[in-house]
């Protein structure tokens, strides 16, 4: 029978896992140790949510070991794209929905769980939103009122599907310092996220997925590599890097006005690899 290693927060081992008898994911070996930061990535339909959910039990398990370490507190933000805004509730609300778990059979709140509500919507910048409607929430407030639901819990782990999706990069900077906040403090933050450039490339650990399973774990400069990502998204990829900067580009078809020997004005360029590249 597989156990949990002692450093482990998480463990699969060969694991297949889907929704209604469907397969999205096989063959997935994964370690997540406590107060890592991780990335998953990968293009729509590869199984990035499916994963996410496998973590708090929400997938069937088809094959191999799901482990998860005793008494770990789990904390999910879900895609905001998958939540009905014209729902009657405020952010308060939202965040108290978060304790819902600990409260047994009782169907109110107690004065502890709404002072604690409170104590975190001030620490996401939201605590003059209380008795806002979500309807009137834009993005970056929709996202800090999800979060504060999964943090009112006090996670050991936190999950988050897609939480820079839908917001301007001000906010996207705003949300992924929150995060990286939470993680120094000593919460395990494990996130989906389509943007290889803006978030993917400065996460400490990426997981990439693609044909139904875990292409590559590693460093971004380990994960981020041509031959991964052409067989994750089905096409060639070029991945340049500017000083400790990493971009990950498409490669057109045709590249019109590019033409031999014009300057690139962005300093020292190092090209990894791409397609027609030869290395140097």
């Amino acid at each position: 029978m597989a156990t949990i290693g002692v450093n482990e927060l998480v463990r699969l081992d060969g694991v297949a896992l889907g929704y209604e008898g469907l397969v999205a994911l096989r063959d997935v070996n994964l370690r997540i140790e406590p107060g890592e930061l991780i990335g998953i990535v990968g293009p729509s339909g590869s199984g990035k949510t499916t994963l996410l959910r496998s973590l708090v039990g929400q997938t069937e398990i088809f094959a191999g070991d799901a482990l998860l370490a005793d008494d770990t507190r789990v904390g999910y933000v879900p895609q905001v794209e998958t939540v009905d805004w014209n729902f009657p509730i405020t952010v308060e609300q939202v965040a108290l929905l978060g304790s819902w778990r600990t409260r047994r059979w009782l169907p109110w709140t107690s004065r502890s769980e709404r002072n604690r509500a409170r104590v975190v919507l001030r620490q996401l910048g939201i605590a003059d939103l209380l008795h806002r409607p979500i309807r009137a929430l834009s993005g970056g407030q929709q996202q800090r009122t999800f979060l504060a639901r999964a943090l009112i819990r006090s996670p050991d782990l936190l999950l988050l599907d897609e939480p820079t999706s839908g917001v301007d990069i001000k906010t996207r900077h705003e949300i992924l310092h929150q995060l990286a906040s939470l993680n120094h403090a000593g919460v395990t933050v494990v996130l989906t996220t389509h943007d290889l450039n803006g978030v993917a490339s400065h996460l400490p650990r990426l997981i990439a997925l693609g044909e139904e399973t875990v292409l590559a774990d590693g460093p971004p400069s380990e994960v981020l590599q041509p031959d991964v990502l052409e067989r994750a998204y089905g096409q060639p990829m070029l991945v340049v890097r500017s000083g400790h900067e990493t971009y990950v580009l498409p490669v057109p078809e045709e590249a019109p006005g590019a033409h031999e020997g014009e300057a690139i004005p962005a300093g020292e360029i190092e090209v990894i690899a791409g397609p027609d590249h030869d290395d140097a």
